[in-house]
């Protein structure tokens, strides 16, 4: 079976073709990446640093070619899609230097001797990785993963092929050979590798990462799972009224808002319709077309199926009676309005789960402890933006919600790839991603107790 990648702002472009791997060849490379695992960890840290800042200066190199290629396939704004290569050479230096930072602790052995914990690598990481970030978030799996001393088998979206393979092609050109191993397919080949490796990373869909989680654990391998969200935005009425329907209306829209920590849901305490007005507006004022046309934010959906679960979004609105403050068509092709409902119950579906597109759902809380109520009353726990400058009221609600991320007059998308990653409830399984935690899940820790012979 041949995969096929479609520009979504052109369907007719052919981006690439890929032949789908078989499931039934995925065990033979899962087992030439574990013999090339043995050397990489045996090289030390020296080496895998040296190779990871190889791999992020011939990404850089190529800036230009990656960042158009980008926009080409998953039709991200060029702006954005230029931060992303960013990003992802960014996030193969720090680990490059993370190579180097001790490997464990020393303790005060109870008797005579030494005490002592190591990390050391699990043999080869499976990664299973979303169209949306198609360098970022491969890397900021893969990066952590290769320092720890593991190999990495890569099962991109079938969406995504073409960055997979440039990604490939980069790494393949200065890592050890079997080192790093890219896989095409679909659920079957997802399946094949969650059998076959020692580690699994997935980001993508609720149902999908809880099937993986499940796989995983019964065969006794360590599991991370990134599952999206429907995060909220808690609008305060002393909130600056102009920078906050801005900061919104982007984290919510921009890039069509294929995004899992793109604003959702906001909420505002009491009734504010002078921000309401500022927000509409700010969405409206954000231009939407071609993702290579400079200043274009939105750009289209990814495919038809994308389409045609908004287009249900929108019909199960018009049901119940929703109010369209803005937008609720679609233009042309992939490319639909950003959208903002008003009147949709708390806990109708459209305000419980994610909506991957640009739609936002308005809502008004009659208290504090009602809002802190609306924005933990989804299944997800992902992010959470609180805007305003009441430090007390703010504090409080830091306090209260129970996302893994909480950002305070800022956006709910985005956090420094230093940083931990991840949510809370079911937004995500296992530890978290980024920064120096995501060598703790790429690794295994050994404690070692050294007396003296007698």
């Amino acid at each position: 079976m041949t995969l096929v990648s479609l520009s979504p702002q052109n369907p007719a472009d052919v981006v690439a073709e890929q032949a789908e791997t078989s499931p039934s060849a995925v065990g033979a490379i899962v087992a030439n990446a574990r013999s090339a695992q043995a050397a990489w960890w045996a090289s030390g840290a020296a080496a895998r640093s040296a190779a990871l800042t190889a791999a992020a200066n011939a990404l850089a190199a190529r800036t230009d070619e990656a960042a158009a290629l980008i926009v080409r396939e998953v039709g991200k704004p060029t702006a954005e899609a230029v931060g992303e290569v960013g990003r992802a050479v960014a996030i193969l230096r720090y680990y490059a230097q993370a190579s180097f930072i001790p490997k464990g602790d020393v303790f005060a052995p109870s008797a005579k001797g030494f005490l002592w914990s190591e990390r050391r690598p699990h043999g080869v990481a499976g990664l299973i990785t979303p169209w949306n970030f198609p360098l970022a978030i491969p890397l900021w799996k893969a990066a952590p993963a290769l320092a720890a001393g593991n190999a990495v088998v890569l099962k991109p979206s079938p969406d995504a092929i073409a960055c997979a393979a440039l990604l490939d092609e980069i790494l393949q050109s200065v890592l050890p050979a079997n080192l790093f191993t890219v896989v095409y397919g679909g659920a079957e080949v997802g399946e094949a590798l969650v059998d076959a490796v020692d580690i699994v990373s997935f980001t993508g869909s609720n149902a999908v990462g809880k099937h993986i989680a499940v796989a995983a654990s019964r065969r006794g391998i360590p599991v991370q799972a990134e599952m999206g969200g429907q995060n909220a935005a808690i609008v305060l009425p002393c909130a600056d009224i102009a920078s906050t329907a801005a900061t919104i209306a982007g984290a919510a829209m921009w890039f069509a808002g294929q995004k899992c920590t793109c604003t959702r849901r906001v909420i505002t305490l009491g009734h504010q319709p002078e921000f309401l007005s500022a927000l509409v507006n700010a969405i409206d004022s954000l231009k939407t077309g071609d993702p290579a046309t400079a200043g274009n934010t939105v750009g289209p959906l990814i495919n038809e199926t994308s389409l045609m679960k908004f287009r249900s979004a929108l019909e199960s609105a018009k049901a119940i009676g929703a109010e369209v403050l803005t937008g609720g068509d679609v233009i042309d092709g992939l490319y639909v309005q950003p959208t903002v409902l008003r009147g949709v119950p708390a806990d109708h579906p459209l305000s419980c789960d994610e909506v991957f597109g640009p739609l936002l759902t308005v809502h008004e809380a009659t208290s504090l402890e009602h809002a802190i109520e609306l924005a933990e009353s989804v299944k997800y726990g992902l992010a959470t933006s609180i805007h305003g400058t009441q430090h007390d009221v703010i504090m409080k609600i830091v306090e209260s919600v129970h996302t893994g991320m909480i950002k305070v007059n800022a956006g709910t998308t985005g956090v420094d790839f230093y940083a931990p990653f991840g949510g809370e409830r079911e937004s995500s399984i296992g530890m978290r991603e980024q920064g120096l935690a995501a060598l703790d899940f790429y690794s295994s820790t050994h404690t070692v107790t050294y007396s003296p012979s007698k």
